[in-house]
């Protein structure tokens, strides 16, 4: 046989071998993200770690009984059916409201989902005598629940959620509290630490791994319920960043592909290297909640005082732009807006207000933290406030701790923390309860709720008692202008600047549509090849 003809022989063969192989393995896509939280999210159900555990974690391995629109950037964000495909009042009962669940929906155990596991879940946060009750999931919960009276299976597919007084509202606050698995949860005997090493709920992403401290890494979840959302990528991996210049350098280096709030003097060398980033409005306020029951800022002329201490535009060239300088709780945009007092730039006038107080130096103390969820740049930007405020009469002491220590005294309110006048804890503004009544509220004083410098006006009572009877959308948002006026007239917080969201990613990161949201959707995305 002729070298030529063997030769031939053997190409054949191959190519037999080749066609008779099974096919090659797709080569797996996956996203990495540098997040500023200083430690991995928890997965056993609501997340901590600000919104930014909402927004990586609780909405890719839950889903809630209502959603949110993350499909646009150019309306801010709304509401959406989620695990319940619909719901109204009752019409014999304003206090109640009735929620149908979606039918079809499987949690990634393999359980289908019922009303049954919806009262479940909502006694694993608000009972305490449920085996399956948790008081940290509890802690999560209540800021979310604070008209909360009780719940009830009509049906196999029907939830009827019962409130305290009436509130044209609730659905926003239900978007916030995740549906996990009864049967994962027995299959460890309601351990919440053991849950969390395995969690099962209903989302687009499916729990792979974690190491603590570390990363956690997500896979796709080929069988979620909305087609539309099943992720476009393989694999999620979450990573703990907190600092600004390492997660920049991260990127920059290959190492993710994407990062939450890149350092503002980076934005320049991050675009010339072909790096995206993306700015967007969005509903967000980074502020400074006040002690309204000891302390200076118990009196308004202090509060205002420390307003006119600050020169915002300052702030805005502190981080390259990407943000709006903030006069009010709410951005001018908002519908609810009104006609705020407008605390313009000035010291002679803050000084003269302290003078007036008997408080002249006036010394304070901040909590901050050193990142965190929509804090920004905080240590920079707590001390530009704290030299500007100590230019104009008062004297500042900031108190450093971790993002998740500054949530849980947040959380706990102003009597455990005794001398410390005010939390800069960055808020979200995403609908009118959690844009503003939850700070003001008398119902909502911590530990019960987010007003943690426990502010009490009966007028203030009695106009979000006015909103939240109140269903018609028209009639209501003439209340809620009010409410935003008041606010600003008492000087409830201390207002700095708005954030435009900015993120970087890199130019192999396709399909994303920033949503003007604290959240954001990540299952459109696709990663080009290297």
């Amino acid at each position: 046989m002729t070298t030529r003809r063997l030769a031939t022989l053997a190409a054949g063969f191959a190519l037999l071998a080749t066609l008779a192989a099974p096919p090659a393995r797709a080569q797996e896509t996956v996203l990495r993200v540098a997040m500023t939280a200083g430690d991995i999210p928890l997965t056993a159900g609501i997340p901590d770690q600000g919104f930014e555990g909402w927004r990586f974690v609780g909405y890719n391995l839950y889903d809630a009984l209502v959603s949110w629109d993350l499909s646009r950037g150019d309306v801010a964000a709304d509401i959406k059916p989620g695990l319940a495909e619909r719901w109204e009042i009752d019409p014999n009962n304003n206090r109640r409201w009735l929620f149908h669940i979606r039918r079809g929906v499987k949690f990634h155990d393999g359980s289908p989902l019922t009303a049954a596991d919806i009262v479940w879940n909502f006694h694993r946060f608000t009972l305490e005598s449920a085996p399956q009750f948790n008081a940290r999931q509890f802690a999560f919960a209540r800021a979310y629940l604070g008209n909360y009276e009780s719940i009830e299976q009509v049906d196999e597919f029907t939830v009827a959620i019962t409130t305290k007084q009436p509130d044209s509202l609730l659905p926003y606050n239900m978007s916030f509290l995740m549906m996990v698995s009864p049967r994962r949860s027995a299959e460890v005997n309601n351990d919440a630490d053991a849950f969390a090493r395995n969690p099962s709920g209903t989302g687009p992403y499916r729990f792979s791994r974690m190491v603590p401290g570390e990363r956690l890494e997500l896979v796709r979840n080929a069988e979620y319920w909305d087609e539309a959302r099943r992720p476009r990528h393989d694999r999620l991996v979450l990573l703990p960043m907190p600092e600004a210049s390492t997660r920049t350098a991260a990127l920059l280096s290959g190492q993710v592909d994407w990062i939450e709030a890149p350092a503002p003097d980076a934005i320049p060398r991050l675009r010339s290297s072909r790096m995206q980033i993306v700015t967007a409005p969005y509903p967000h306020n980074w502020s400074y909640q006040l002690n309204f029951v000891d302390g200076p800022f118990s009196d308004v002329r202090v509060r205002r005082a420390a307003n006119h201490a600050l020169n915002r535009a300052d702030f805005r060239e502190l981080l390259g732009g990407v943000a709006i300088e903030s006069f009010a709780t709410l951005p001018p945009s908002t519908p609810y807006y009104g006609n705020p007092v407008r605390y313009e730039y000035d010291p002679a006038r803050a000084r003269a207000l302290l003078r007036e107080a008997g408080c002249l130096p006036c010394r304070v103390t901040l909590a901050i933290s050193t990142s965190g969820s929509g804090q920004m740049q905080p240590l920079p930007m707590n001390e530009l406030v704290k030299a500007q405020m100590e230019a104009a009469g008062f004297q500042v002491t900031l108190q450093t701790m971790d993002w998740n220590a500054l949530l849980q005294m947040g959380r706990e309110g102003r009597e455990r923390h005794q001398g410390v006048n005010g939390i800069n804890i960055s808020r979200s503004l995403q609908d009118p309860f959690n844009g503003m009544f939850r700070f003001v509220w008398s119902r909502q004083a911590a530990p019960a709720g987010s007003n943690w410098g426990h502010y009490r006006s009966p007028e203030m009572d009695a106009l979000i008692d006015r909103a939240l009877s109140t269903f018609d959308p028209a009639a209501r948002l003439a209340i809620l202008r009010q409410v935003h006026e008041k606010m600003s007239e008492d000087a409830v917080m201390l207002w700095v600047v708005h954030d435009l969201n900015p993120r970087a990613m890199s130019p192999r990161v396709r399909g994303f549509v920033q949503a003007q949201s604290w959240f954001q959707d990540l299952t459109p995305i696709t990663i080009a090849p290297r």
